[in-house]
């Protein structure tokens, strides 16, 4: 059937030939008349039904902004990490990690969401910047860029490799002023490969997540789903998985300060001294 004209044909047509059936008969013939109607009203229900909004609010065309606040349980005078040889405060600390167009980098990748985890008081607040436009991608840059203050001790995991090289070639290309080559990273992945390469089948944070900080999580979108995730978004699809991409990078920037806090208590941010000959 071509067309919703010929399937009502179909209909009056069955329900011509049920009605002249006798009554013991009729009511064992198939009912292509229900599940044509049934058909029709599911397709015309599924049409009219809203999409989800997405989440956060807008605050600047095409980038919305998305904060969280969570009680977290630690213990001050373990998450100062020495870095060269200065103790650090963990309120300078500010984890990012991004979600990016592509995994391989280059100049036609881009962060499409970039998330943040600082301390606030006694709270740890993450704060989440994404796209619903190519176009926000020079207001987004701007917001991160403001986030950046002169103490800020930046913290990731890899992101030394792409994180931090990504972002620094978006902000150059559209011309925003930022600190980022000039402060304090500090990398997790190094001391965790120290600490755990012999031990671990592999360092990726979601190995170390489970198997040291015994985080699991629910209902986890991989990484490399979140492009496709984000594109199905533009192109005016369920906001459901998005929404995911946004529970995965919450989830791995509150994962490095958790992760700060157990290399420190261990020993494995200590830097010993050089000893000179």
């Amino acid at each position: 059937m071509s067309n919703v004209a010929d399937r009502l044909r179909l209909l009056r047509k069955d329900a011509g030939l049920v009605s002249r059936l006798p009554a013991h008969v009729a009511t064992t013939v198939p009912s292509r008349v229900d599940s044509l109607r049934k058909l029709l009203h599911t397709r015309e229900r599924s049409v009219q039904k809203p999409l989800a909004a997405p989440a956060g609010t807008e605050i600047a065309p095409g980038v919305r902004y998305v904060e969280h606040s969570f009680a977290f349980e630690t213990e001050p005078d373990l998450h100062v990490p020495r870095l060269a040889d200065a103790a650090i405060d963990r309120r300078r600390l500010l984890c990012f990690d991004t979600e990016t167009t592509g995994l391989a980098g280059g100049v036609g990748t881009r962060a499409f969401m970039i998330g943040v985890a600082s301390w606030d008081a006694n709270a740890l607040t993450v704060r989440q910047l994404y796209l619903t436009t190519i176009a926000g991608e020079l207001e987004m840059l701007k917001i991160f860029a403001s986030w950046l203050r002169e103490d800020t001790v930046l913290v990731s995991y890899n992101g030394k490799s792409y994180d931090a090289p990504l972002l620094k070639g978006r902000l150059r290309l559209n011309r925003v002023p930022h600190r980022l080559g000039e402060l304090m990273h500090a990398d997790w992945l190094h001391p965790t490969r120290r600490a755990y390469r012999e031990i671990l089948p592999n360092c990726r944070l979601a190995t170390v997540e489970r198997e040291i900080l015994k985080i699991v999580r629910d209902d986890d979108l991989p990484g490399s789903q979140a492009p496709a995730a984000w594109l199905a978004f533009l192109r005016g699809q369920s906001s459901r998985d998005l929404s995911r991409v946004l529970d995965h990078n919450r989830q791995d920037v509150i994962t490095l300060m958790h992760l700060g806090d157990h290399l420190a208590r261990s020993g494995a941010l200590r830097v010993e001294p050089k000893i000179r000959k």
